[in-house]
């Protein structure tokens, strides 16, 4: 074994042992965990009486997304009332419940904070159109006189992120058609002037309110696009914040350097706290140094690496996204958050199972090409292996846990999500990473909740990964990531320094084929990944700690990690 450079992803230094650089966090997304109603829609009392299976599983803390006052049309991200609980999770005093009653098994609170918009159906926003323009109201957001002879053409030719045109015209008070109001994502989202300092006070009022009530932190949704270009400019580029133009110039609606003070005044909010609370950037940026700057000591604690989570099934390609990152997070100071699964992308154990090169889909339909389901579980644990042997920070996806794959049949009449909508059924869109948690596999809804009803339909197939079939079951899914996550603390993996190493092995194989590190406290812990179809044997004397798949066995009886797995060795 040859280590083929200095340490490359060294955990960042630390006054101390801060809980957040090295947790695994647990996304809940409240509709589809647990229904304690039987509505068939999930709510805090059923993610309370669900809070000892994340004990078990062995996760340090919980983000939710979005639970506050809603009309429902971007799944809660489209808030009406951020003070209170929208009736279909259950009230305040149920969210109280929940934080106590995780405070008392040891886990943290992280709720979601949606500050680039609003519904329009909140109270700002009737306002707003109450006032009319020139108003104070109507200054919360981003309101705008169109162009064209009447106004009748929006303001700019921004898109939407959901499809279509991001400006929506208004009738004024008096019946006459009126400005137009950016909205980046929905057209019952208008955005918010971060310009304006009530937006500001507003917000930060927000946060002292959950802070107040125990949180433990936010999740900041959109975090990379608070502020705009002041001259709103055209932009006939995507709209992808990881993309920018051909001649390299930056979106006027992402990423602005502007953003970074309204982070840094919150950080003092949350300094003063007691209890370490924390804020986590959804940052769609790029290159590594941009997302870094989201991080930096008086700024968020954490930011999703979404590059990482876009990186093709390679070694080659995951030790350059390893590699930069880390190096970036590890110059401010911050440690590395790594993420494989989320409320908005195609679940891994899908993803990975689509042939080499596919780039990442926004949801997958009937119609489309379907994933190799066996090639996709394969990689799926091999990948989440390899993740949490990294140093830093980790979020697992709820239902990742159990394996669960994207739900790719979905009949276009059930879909919620409204980029399917607003694309004309062009972009599949998220609801199948979205679907209920299947806890029990021959109870009606699959144990979602005590009526069998789903706000979404569970394929069928979703029974073979329900939890009542992989507990206790060795080489299940979810009996692997709790093994994982009890070795990964106590091997000290998110704190040991990561070093490259070649083994004489692979010295005949192709670069991106296999991927090996040394981690650990004394650097005694190997993580080997074989990207290709062919095993590759266990270095002599290597003890298996853990591997994703039953290890195969060669013509000459050494012992090899098998295709798309994962070993952690003691070498």
């Amino acid at each position: 074994m040859t280590q083929t450079s200095p340490t490359l992803a060294r955990p960042a230094a630390s006054t101390g042992r801060e809980w957040w650089r090295t947790a695994v966090i647990y996304q809940v997304y409240p509709r589809s965990f647990a229904d304690s109603d039987g509505d068939g829609v999930g709510d805090l009392p059923g993610i309370t009486a669900r809070l000892d299976h994340l004990v078990e599983l062995g996760v340090d803390a919980v983000w939710l997304s979005p639970f506050y006052t809603s009309p429902q049309a971007d799944a809660g991200y489209d808030v009406a009332d951020y003070t209170d609980v929208d009736p279909v999770f259950g009230t305040l005093a149920d969210a109280d419940a929940m934080v106590a009653r995780a405070h008392e098994l040891g886990l943290r609170i992280i709720v979601d904070l949606v500050p680039n918009h609003t519904s329009d159906e909140h109270a700002w926003f009737r306002a707003a159109l109450a006032a009319g323009p020139g108003s104070p109201e109507r200054a919360v957001y981003l309101f705008r006189e169109g162009k064209g002879e009447s106004g009748e053409l929006p303001p700019t030719d921004w898109q939407s992120v959901f499809g279509g045109p991001a400006w929506e015209r208004v009738t004024e008070p008096d019946g006459t058609p009126g400005q137009w109001y950016l909205h980046l994502f929905d057209t019952k989202q208008p955005d918010l002037d971060w310009s304006n300092p009530v937006v500001r006070e507003r917000i930060e009022d927000v946060l002292r309110f959950w802070l107040d009530r125990g949180v433990d932190g936010f999740r900041v949704d959109v975090a990379h696009g608070l502020t705009k270009d002041p001259a709103f400019p055209d932009w006939s580029h995507p709209v992808s914040p990881l993309r920018v133009s051909e001649d390299g110039t930056r979106a006027p609606m992402w990423d602005r350097d502007d953003v970074h003070e309204i982070y840094r005044s919150w950080r003092r909010i949350l300094d003063s706290y007691e209890g370490e609370r924390v804020l986590v950037a959804e940052a769609w940026v790029a290159p590594a140094e941009r997302l870094a700057a989201y991080v930096r000591p008086d700024e968020m604690h954490q930011a999703f690496n979404f590059e990482y989570l876009e990186t093709a099934w390679s070694g080659a390609a995951v030790r350059d996204v390893v590699t930069r990152t880390a190096a970036a997070s590890t110059e401010v100071g911050a440690p590395t958050t790594w993420v494989l699964s989320n409320h908005d992308v195609v679940r891994h154990a899908s993803r990975l199972g689509l042939p080499a090169g596919t780039p990442r889909p926004n949801g997958i339909s009937a119609d489309e090409p379907q994933p190799d389901e066996a090639l996709g579980q394969a990689r799926a644990r091999a990948a989440t292996l390899l993740m949490l042997a990294l140093p830093g920070s980790a979020y697992v996806y709820q239902g990742e846990e159990l394996g669960l794959p994207e739900h790719t049949t979905m009949p276009a009449d059930v879909r919620q999500d409204p980029t399917f909508a607003r694309t004309g059924g062009a972009e599949t869109g998220r609801d199948g990473c979205r679907v209920p948690l299947p806890w029990q596999h021959d109870a009606p809804g699959l144990g979602f909740g005590p009526s069998g009803r789903t706000w979404l339909p569970q394929p069928e197939d979703y029974a073979r990964y329900a939890l009542d079939v992989q507990r206790g079951t060795p080489g299940s899914t979810y009996e692997l990531y709790r093994a994982a996550l009890r070795l990964r603390r106590e091997l000290v993996l998110a704190t040991g320094d990561l070093a490259w190493v070649d083994l004489p092995s692979t010295a005949s194989r192709a670069g991106d084929d296999v991927l090996a590190f040394t981690t650990g406290s004394d650097g005694g812990v190997l993580v080997v990944t074989v990207f290709g179809d062919e095993p590759l044997p266990l270095p002599a004397g290597a003890e298996v700690l853990l591997c994703s798949a039953d290890l195969a066995t060669g013509a000459d009886g050494v012992q090899a990690v098998p295709a798309n797995a994962t070993a952690w060795l003691r070498a």
